[in-house]
């Protein structure tokens, strides 16, 4: 048997939190889900708690305190998550985002859908292996 993917999500918005909760509770509610609401938060709980590695990372960027693209080239400085995929999830769709969340190790850019039978297709995609995203150096 499989075991169900843990994902966190780095998030500071509480609406985006719900939203991405239902969607993957429409997937499986056997996925472990794991809410940070800043970096500062995740990145604790990714480098103090050894048990902890997420099989995926979603990551806005647009966060009070430190940034995710901040957040994110710390996480790729870890040898024990660097190669946790990072889905860059944000309001975001500008072409210089993209860039610079590629060159820090970015795996995926999904710019958040407004329609969340959009955002279950994707997910669904990401966690199956269907949708193929970039391998982070």
């Amino acid at each position: 048997m499989v075991q169900a993917p843990t994902l966190l999500l780095i998030d500071d918005d509480a609406d985006d939190q719900e939203i991405f909760s239902i969607a993957l509770q429409n997937i499986s509610t056997l996925i472990r889900f794991v809410i940070s609401d800043n970096c500062k938060e995740a990145l604790e709980k990714l480098t103090k708690d050894k048990m902890f590695k997420p099989d995926f990372i979603f990551l806005d960027l647009n966060m009070p305190g430190m940034s995710g693209s901040q957040c994110l080239a710390e996480i790729k400085k870890q040898k024990r998550l660097k190669h946790i995929p990072v889905i860059i999830y944000t309001t975001s769709s500008g072409q210089r985002d993209k860039e610079e969340t590629k060159k820090l190790g970015a795996n995926y850019f999904l710019t958040k859908p407004t329609d969340i039978n959009k955002l279950i297709t994707i997910l669904k995609k990401i966690l199956s292996g269907e949708e193929k995203f970039v391998e982070a150096q």
